[in-house]
Order: C-alpha cells, then structure tokens, then sequence
C-alpha cells in the first residue's frame, strides 16, 4: 500500500518567543517491509539552523532553531512510503520465546531492549504473573506473543484522556484503561520481564470513517505498537491496541527502547509564557508514484 501522510504540529504563545532550539522526530524510516518515497519537513518561521541527522538507533532527526521573534511555531512532516505486508511464517513454526529471550546477537545489541527504561519499568510480581498465562513452557514466541497481545486488547479499554505521556506503566496496569502508547509500554514491560527483546514502535495507522460518513481533515493520529526481535526472523510487530500483528496499513516512522526517545517534537523555548498545542495527522491511500525528496 502507498499513502501520502501529512502531520501539523502547531504551538501558540501567549507572548512572543525570542528563541527556541527544537528537534523533531517525524520523517518515516525506509525498513525491509516500507520504502521512503518522500519526506520533507517545514517549518514556520523559517529556521535559522537546521541539520538532518541519525540517531543512535537509526532514526532520522531534524535539530533547527528559530532565533526570531515569533508567537506561533508551525512544524509539518510530508510524507509519501510504501509499505509491504510482512513475510512470516507460521506462529508454530517459530522459535520457542525460551530460545528467543536467550538468544544474543551483537549487531542488534539486543540487551538494551531486555532492560528497564525511562517510562518502561522493571515488571512487578502482578505483572510477571499475568504475563505468565501467554507463556506456556516450549510456547512458540509468536504464538505466545500474540495471545499476550489479544489479552492486552480486551482485558484494557482503550480511553482517550484516561492518561498522560507521564502516566506510570504500573497505573495502567492497575486501572485497565490507557491509549495506544499505554498499551505499548505495558507490552514492552510485561515482555521485557520474561527476557524477551522488544522495542518501542511510533507511526501512524490508516483509519477509514464509518460507511457513508465523510473523511475528516486531521482527523487521524499518531500510534503506536511494540516489536520483539526473533532470530531469522528479525523485528516483529505486534499492535495491542488493534489485536494485530501491523501489516500494510501501519507506517512506521522511529523506534527505541520507549516513547521518550521518539518524542515527534522536544526542545526549549525562550519567553512565550504559556503554550497551546495543536497536532493534525492525515494518513491517505496514494496510487501515485512521488519522486524522492528530501530536506
């Protein structure tokens, strides 16, 4: 599938700012399952300085500062990939999680995805044992994986506002309720407890409106899911909060060990007093093909 995806991100000042250094996680990353036809970023007022670089695990990063007086930033990611429905086989035929929470490859430095982070915490006794039920002895990972997942799903409701970015794992767990990054983070805890290796996954999903209604401007939102590395297999995603395993439909722009290393937007500002922010994502189907571009 190819979409054409647009995300605003729009902050407004009560006073104006003089300064501000800002870097922005936005551009989608090229994967064996999706490929980067176009990226680019703008961004209102025009920066003073703006540098495109990686980070330590792959991502790409626009660092810019706008050192002119301003009482609104606008940040807008333009995007055109392809993404292509994942080569598995079947759930059975995989490794046992055993093999995989085991199992070390230097190249992927798999450790840093076994171990606590900054909103992922080490799993509690409650938490170990509800994970446990997935996790039958000689289980195949995807098969266990994949029940866990389904859990997740309906045993937490999916609440819009229940949460914040600052929420802890362990009030998620206890209240059954979150967003899609809650349930993200509950997953990465609940795996990384067993020992297996699992990331943090941000992007977008393509949602269609409900027959007969129109499609709404901005009416889309960033996602997010988790991914446990197999061996021979490589990454694989799983998406708690749809009961899935992501196919052509979920565009994937960073990972990491946790939300904080894929914050969209982060910096700092100087003056401005308070701030309003205003975030719009369109994910649309595209038949065309864009030519690349880059910023």
């Amino acid at each position: 599938m190819k979409f054409k995806v647009r995300h605003l991100t729009r902050y407004t000042y009560d006073a104006a700012v003089s300064d501000c250094q800002n870097t922005a996680v936005l551009l989608p990353r090229a994967s064996r399952w999706q490929q980067v036809q176009r990226a680019a970023l703008s961004v209102v007022p025009e920066p003073n300085w703006a540098q495109e670089r990686s980070d330590w695990f792959g991502n790409r990063i626009v660092d810019f500062s706008v050192e002119t007086l301003h009482e609104a930033l606008e940040v807008v990611a333009d995007s055109a990939v392809e993404v292509i429905v994942p080569s598995l086989p079947l759930w059975d035929d995989t490794p046992s999680w055993e093999r995989v929470a085991a199992y070390q490859d230097a190249q992927e430095l798999l450790d840093i995805y076994r171990l606590p982070s900054a909103l992922v915490p080490e799993a509690t006794d409650a938490m170990r044992a509800y994970a446990a039920s997935s996790f039958a002895p000689e289980r195949p990972v995807i098969s266990a994986v994949m029940d866990l997942t389904s859990r997740l799903f309906y045993d937490f409701a999916y609440v819009p506002g229940s949460t914040e970015v600052s929420t802890p794992v362990s009030e998620v767990f206890q209240s059954r309720m979150g967003v899609c990054q809650d349930f993200a983070h509950l997953g990465l805890t609940l795996l990384r407890g067993l020992g297996l290796p699992t990331r943090y996954v941000s992007g977008y999903l393509e949602t269609q409106p409900p027959e007969g209604q129109p499609r709404l401007v901005g009416a889309d939102a960033s996602h997010a899911w988790f991914s446990v590395f197999v061996q021979g297999l490589g990454w694989v995603d799983f998406d708690p909060t749809n009961n899935q395993m992501p196919s052509d439909r979920h565009i994937t722009v960073a990972w990491g060990r946790d939300y904080a290393d894929v914050v969209p937007v982060k910096g700092f500002t100087a003056g401005g007093g308070n701030q309003r922010l205003h975030v719009a994502v369109d994910v649309v189907a595209d038949e065309e093909s864009p030519q690349q571009s880059w910023f």
